[in-house]
């Protein structure tokens, strides 16, 4: 760059600028990432005046002074500095005569007193003929005579430079073409071109001398009040309709192929909303289907009551020897005589009186007002009523009826182990709220513990001790389920998959969690007369149910599936509207008669004999 062509901002001694440095580099202290820099003349204006340190000395009008300081002179006119660094002076543009000298420590301007006036500091003049920067005040005078004047004008404007540091090193720089008006704004041209086509009159090439662009983003100019940066910040809006982009994108090809054209598309999604309204309305149909053949079993089984009274009331064991009430007994047990027939069906084999559950509950009631009552104890039993039977809405703390009959139970049956030296059992409260359900809590207090006390249930229920025998029931399971489904044995095989990953879950509530509450009634039915063989033959029912679903490649997906919580089938089960406050298998369509279906199918294959002989071999102390 011509040396007479640009003037220059002197720096004093020891502060400014340094001698060299780079473009990208300019005006960057490493504070704000998201900031762009524009280096326009308000800018440097208004940066000048809150800097006086960096502004250079000045030759005084006519007034024959020797004080360049720019905080004492109005004269604030100045061309721009050189972008590379270089320390031009006025005396490389004029006689060296005219050079002023170096400000001494006395001479120094006070930043204090610094006026205003850098606000005027203008990018666009040309030293006149005497030398000097023309003021502001001239400039104003020559703008004024300039637009009387009918002759074009000459367009002498400076063009406004932006230091964007957010774009790339070749292309922060921009420059617009358009000239600026004199006023208390300047408008530029919509056209911008980076300062790779301006001409280098314009601008220099930065020095390779410059140190290298330092890591941490540089921070923006001050803003100045008169010439504001406005950045646009724009709220993001989130609207409840499909997306642009959705509206546009094709639901019936996936993204990776060639798209259809419009209609096409149009068609092949007309034909997908069409069969699903259809199978909609298929799966609609079929559990109306569904209702009405339970409904007409339940009234069948209310129409047999004449038969239970008379033939099974008086002797229950009587089904032991016939065939026909037994399968009338696996048929379900009417509601008026459930109560009955399961106090008979358990028995009392721990031989309790009728005051065992009011002289529990009144030790539990001790307990909890001296506070001996175990807190950790009673937060998971209270844990364990929200999660009883959510669906019928009778257990819920505020508003169910029978929240604190289960909780008194549930209270007097750990103090009956307390004796023996065990707590709580989460899945308790199932077994309790079933039987609460069915009869008062004085006599289910006596059947649950009885029914408990079942070998199997004792093992499941019991302390640590009892570990090599829940390890033994585990071992018949597996035998039972490799000579049954072999398939679905290879691959729990395959898949590192032990009964113990399932298994307790479906056992300790008696599959209340797990299965809807009309096939657990009658499940309870059957599996309080035929005892703790039907438990495993109700397991490898729900098995065969669930065995399309149990061919995974991913252990953790088949495991997902076991507890009930696949990922798919709840996205279903949440777009048909299904309620997921019941049981975990209902989002498989796992029902009373699908179940009954596969109970009923191990007919000719489940032989009681096996069962014994798997146990013998297992637990010979049984």
């Amino acid at each position: 760059m011509a040396d007479n062509e640009h003037e220059v901002v002197e720096r004093q001694v020891g502060k400014g600028f340094e001698g060299h440095f780079d473009l990208d580099d300019a005006f960057s202290d490493g504070e704000d990432a998201d900031y762009n820099l524009e280096f326009s003349s308000a800018a440097i204006r208004k940066h000048l005046a809150e800097n006086p340190s960096w502004a250079g000395n000045h030759d005084q009008e006519d007034d024959g002074e020797t004080e360049y300081s720019s905080a004492r002179d109005h004269d604030t006119s100045i061309s721009t500095f050189c972008l590379d660094g270089s320390s031009n002076s006025y005396s490389e543009t004029r006689s060296s005569s005219s050079s002023p000298p170096p400000l001494t420590a006395e001479e120094q301007p006070d930043e204090q007193q610094v006026p205003q006036d850098f606000s005027d500091i203008t990018l666009s003049e040309e030293p006149n003929a005497n030398g000097h920067s023309a003021s502001h005040e001239d400039t104003q005078e020559e703008d004024a005579s300039a637009s009387r004047d009918t002759s074009p004008p000459r367009d002498t404007s400076y063009p406004v430079v932006h230091i964007d540091i957010s774009r790339s090193p070749p292309s922060r720089v921009i420059m617009s073409t358009g000239a600026e008006s004199n006023g208390e704004g300047h408008q530029e041209d919509e056209t911008v071109h980076p300062v790779s086509n301006v001409s280098s009159s314009y601008l220099p090439p930065p020095s390779h001398d410059a140190p290298p662009l330092p890591p941490s983003p540089s921070s923006p100019l001050p803003k100045s009040p008169t010439t504001p940066i406005v950045t646009s910040q724009r709220r993001q809006t989130y609207s409840a309709g499909p997306s642009a982009f959705q509206k546009v994108m094709s639901q019936t090809r996936p993204h990776f192929l060639p798209p259809k054209n419009r209609q096409e598309d149009q068609k092949h999604m007309a034909d997908w909303q069409a069969m699903m309204k259809q199978s909609r309305a298929a799966e609609e149909k079929r559990r109306k289907a569904l209702q009405e053949r339970r409904l007409a079993r339940e009234l069948k089984i209310e129409q047999s009551m004449y038969k239970w009274e008379k033939e099974i009331s008086s002797d229950w064991r009587v089904v032991y020897k016939n065939p026909n009430l037994r399968r009338l007994w696996w048929n379900g047990i009417p509601t008026k005589l459930r109560a009955s027939m399961w106090q008979q069906a358990v028995g009392n084999a721990l031989a309790l009186s009728k005051d065992n559950y009011r002289n529990c509950f009144s030790r539990a009631t001790r307990a909890l007002s001296t506070g001996s009552f175990p807190a950790e104890t009673l937060q998971t039993l209270e844990q364990d009523i929200l999660s009883t039977l959510p669906s019928l809405h009778i257990f819920h703390p505020e508003t169910g009826p029978l929240y604190q009959d289960l909780k008194d139970m549930l209270c007097a049956w750990v103090v009956s182990r307390a004796d023996e030296g065990l707590g709580y059992v989460h899945g308790t409260a199932k077994i309790a709220g079933m039987i609460l359900l069915n009869m008062k809590p004085q006599q289910g207090f006596i059947v649950m513990r009885n029914l408990l006390e079942r070998h199997c249930m004792r093992s499941l229920y019991g302390s640590v001790a009892a570990k090599d025998d829940v390890e033994a029931y585990y071992r018949i399971f597996d035998t039972l389920l490799a000579d049954c489904m072999p398939k679905i044995y290879f691959n729990f095989k395959q898949h590192q998959i032990s009964p113990g990953a399932y298994l307790p879950d479906w056992l300790i509530p008696l599959f209340l969690d797990h299965l809807p509450f009309e096939a657990c009634a009658r499940l309870w039915d059957v599996l309080l007369l035929e005892g703790d063989s039907f438990l495993f033959r109700a397991a490898l029912a729900v098995l065969a149910v669930l065995e399309p679903r149990l061919f995974f490649p991913d252990r953790q997906e088949l495991l997902d599936l076991l507890r009930g919580e696949n990922k798919a089938a709840l996205e279903v089960a949440k777009r048909e509207g299904r309620l997921l406050d019941g049981a975990k298998y209902d989002i498989y369509g796992v029902d009373e008669e699908t179940l009954w279906e596969r109970i009923d199918s191990m007919e000719d294959w489940w032989k009681e004999s096996t069962w014994r002989r798997l146990t013998q071999r297992e637990l010979p102390d049984l």
